[in-house]
């Protein structure tokens, strides 16, 4: 059974990105999660911690996905996140280098990639997630050196998805891929080397987690 903790801190919360819906300070993740927001001075890490070690203590056992924001890139608040022990760290990155100022104005394409890359070191046996969408103007070259990039942290774990536009403020939709797209870029991405990859378009990244673990992790 796979269940989801939000933290919905309204409309008032500080926006991050030009993608999501207007209660932006979202959060999915696969067992279990939260999303911690820039406006905690950790970026939430505390509160992701607490989260997973009650987790822990009232349900020994569970499986636990936290899905983080960048935290700025403060390897302190990273580290508070890790020593929770969750199964699965996920950070999305969302979208290709060149779209990054456009879509994530606040967020920053190098400082994704170096929070994948920060936890995996960290700690090996983290699986290390993060997913990109699709259908925001990229290109397949550019789509192919995000996969490298992303690999070369150490990722092990691509989710692939359609972008939707909640709305006529967010960023506008350039193209919808069809199923034969998404069926070439997880070949694409299988055979780069990523433990999993799920490509789809309703793909999120909770998206069929327990499968993910299944066939990603060396417990199952």
């Amino acid at each position: 059974m796979q269940y989801l903790i939000a933290y919905d801190f309204g409309t008032t919360g500080v926006k991050t990105c030009l993608f999501g819906a207007e209660q932006d300070i979202r959060l999915i993740a696969s067992a279990y999660a939260g999303y911690g927001l820039y406006i905690l001075p950790d970026g939430g890490a505390e509160q992701f911690a607490k989260t997973v070690r009650a987790i822990r203590e009232l349900c020994p056992g569970t499986t636990v996905e936290t899905l983080i924001s960048d935290m700025k890139m403060n390897t302190d608040a990273l580290d508070t996140v890790i020593a929770a022990h969750p199964e699965v760290l996920n950070h999305n990155v969302e979208t290709v280098r060149e779209l990054q100022r456009a879509v994530r104005p606040q967020a920053g394409y190098e400082r994704s990639l170096s929070v994948l890359r920060y936890c995996k070191q960290k700690e090996p046996t983290l699986l290390v997630k993060t997913g990109f969408m699709v259908g925001l103007g990229e290109t397949d070259e550019q789509i192919d050196r995000l996969m490298d990039d992303i690999l070369e942290t150490g990722c092990d774990i691509l989710t692939i998805g359609q972008y939707l536009q909640p709305s006529a403020k967010h960023y506008p939709l350039a193209r919808y891929a069809t199923p034969e797209d998404f069926a070439r870029y997880k070949e694409l991405a299988l055979k780069k080397g990523f433990r999993h990859v799920a490509s789809a378009p309703l793909a999120r990244s909770s998206y069929k987690a327990w499968e993910v673990l299944e066939d990603a992790h060396d417990l199952y």
